[in-house]
């Protein structure tokens, strides 16, 4: 079973501690991989990033991600667990905005599962980013 969630604003420590104890129940598991993803300040035209606005259609998300999970369930035979998270709404520079943790008998696959997760989710789920700057301004993202 997986964890799928949107979460309103920034991800806390409290949830990805949570969401580590649960994949720790399985005594088989022999590595955890997590990717912890963070709003960069970065600088567009001489201006600042100071936050990005999430937004998305949930049934949407929810749908592509189980599909990602399924196909990655189905290369790596290894994995036992991944929960994915991934913010809506305003996120700020430095502020976590996604969760990806993989659970799999052994390193290895936990390492490759987790890249080729992360890597599935910035190509095929449906959120759209809005970059606010330091003056006011903002621009859409892909």
């Amino acid at each position: 079973m997986e964890n799928i969630f949107l979460c309103q604003g920034a991800i806390g420590n409290e949830l990805v501690n949570a969401i580590t104890s649960i994949h720790s129940e399985n005594k088989t598991t022999g590595g955890h991989a997590f990717f912890l993803g963070a709003v960069r300040n970065d600088v567009v035209n001489d201006k600042k990033v100071v936050e990005i606005n999430y937004s998305a259609y949930p049934e949407m998300v929810e749908n592509e991600m189980k599909s990602i999970i399924s196909e990655i369930y189905e290369k790596y035979k290894d994995v036992q667990k991944i929960s994915i998270k991934h913010s809506v709404g305003v996120v700020k520079a430095g502020e976590n905005s996604l969760f990806v943790l993989v659970s799999a008998g052994h390193r290895v696959e936990a390492f490759k599962a987790l890249e080729e997760s992360v890597n599935l989710i910035k190509a095929r789920i449906p959120i759209w980013k809005k970059e606010l700057l330091d003056d006011g301004s903002y621009f859409w993202t892909e």
